[in-house]
């Protein structure tokens, strides 16, 4: 593995670790690690930083859902259109163009399950080309950007039952 992806690797793990720790860790001087990300930044590879939040410890604790949305296009519409309308609502988390059964995914977060699906409905759904959507309400999340989250109670057995 080269230093560059070396270098992302650290970084995904956890964007905090000063130039000193990365120098460290990539056997390398801090102004090298400085110049590095840099140049990715500037390249546009790392984009930006971003703190992974469990959001069952925030109050009040915020509604996430996944919405599939069906697409038809025409002669003067792209899905990169679409997609560019669709990541201009502050609504959308995230937004991927999909194989399968549907052609884009959202990942939508709000205050109520009623504001997801107002947002659905009143802005999503009217859009002229999505033709159909479905959303899923996150009921618990495990694993984020890497990161597990705990239950709590220290217990990770699974419960047998005869």
């Amino acid at each position: 593995m080269d230093e560059r992806a070396e270098l992302l690797d650290l970084l995904r793990e956890n964007a905090r670790y000063t130039t000193a720790d990365l120098a460290r860790m990539l056997g390398t001087d801090e102004a090298a690690v400085e110049e590095a990300i840099a140049a990715l930044e500037a390249e546009g590879v790392v984009v930006g930083y971003r703190a992974v939040v469990d959001p069952t410890k925030l109050e009040p604790e915020p509604v996430r859902a996944h919405v599939e949305c069906n697409v038809t296009l025409d002669r003067e519409t792209s899905y990169a259109d679409i997609a560019d309308r669709l990541a201009g609502f502050p609504e959308v988390e995230s937004l991927s163009l999909m194989s399968g059964d549907y052609d884009f995914a959202l990942e939508i977060e709000a205050d109520s399950m009623g504001e997801v699906s107002r947002f659905v409905s009143e802005k999503v759904a009217p859009l002229p080309e999505i033709t159909q959507t479905v959303t899923h309400y996150v009921m618990e999340t495990y694993k984020t950007a890497g990161h597990r989250f705990e239950d709590g109670d220290g217990d990770d057995r699974l419960t047998y039952s005869p």
